[in-house]
């Protein structure tokens, strides 16, 4: 069974960066489509990446659009690489998989398997 553990989260200062990893047990990483999404306080869960099963395709919501970077190390770990970073970053990110037969992301999808989330707070 797939299980999906982020990592990588913090406390950081207003225009800098974090790398959040996501790691996979259970099954290979590459058969899944892979999403991340962020919780801030207050806020309806947003997604931010996506990526397909063999990185492919990469989408983003329009707030990180040049300042995050998804990718696949191999066929167990995702990244996401934040830069510029602002307080309206602060949420728990999470990443999710999507079973996905095709070489394709949507931010919309079905993503039914979720990690556990990281935490990222950005502030001075």
């Amino acid at each position: 069974q797939l299980q999906l553990v982020e990592s990588g989260g913090g406390l950081v200062q207003p225009g800098g960066s974090l790398r959040l990893s996501c790691a996979a047990s259970g099954l290979r990483l590459d058969y899944y489509a892979i999403g991340w999404f962020r919780l801030a306080p207050g806020k309806e869960r947003e997604a931010v990446a996506c990526i397909s099963r063999r990185g492919g395709e990469t989408n983003y919501v329009d707030s990180v659009k040049g300042r995050f970077t998804v990718s696949r190390d191999n066929a167990a770990t995702v990244n996401l690489q934040m830069s510029s970073l602002t307080p309206e970053d602060t949420a728990v990110y999470y990443c999710a998989a999507q079973w996905a037969p095709y070489d394709n992301c949507g931010l919309a999808g079905e993503y039914k398997k979720w990690g556990q989330g990281t935490q990222v707070t950005v502030s001075s």
